[in-house]
């Protein structure tokens, strides 16, 4: 079993934090249901226009752990346009 983690740095279009709670609550619950990963707001908490995810799969071989963050990666960037990435880490644990 193989484990992997996938860090990435968002730009968001909102202006309070409330705004920022509702992006990130339906980002997370999305890619938990479509991808079944356990993820989290890892960083900047308290910045309204900025936010961290985390996103950690198993799997049998560390290729397809790979695999299965790009495609959450892919998939975030073209269901959601209006948030910019700014830094994306992935890595094996």
């Amino acid at each position: 079993m193989h484990v992997a983690l996938l860090q990435m740095r968002l730009l968001l279009p909102s202006r309070t934090l409330k705004e920022k709670r509702a992006i990130v609550k339906s980002v997370l619950s999305r890619a938990r249901n479509r991808f079944n990963v356990a993820c989290t707001e890892s960083e900047l908490h308290d910045q309204p226009m900025d936010a961290e995810l985390s996103f950690v799969t198993v799997a049998p071989s560390a290729a397809r752990a790979r695999q299965i963050l790009q495609e959450l990666e892919s998939w975030l960037v073209s269901e959601r346009p209006d948030l910019e990435v700014s830094d994306v880490q992935v890595e094996e644990l």
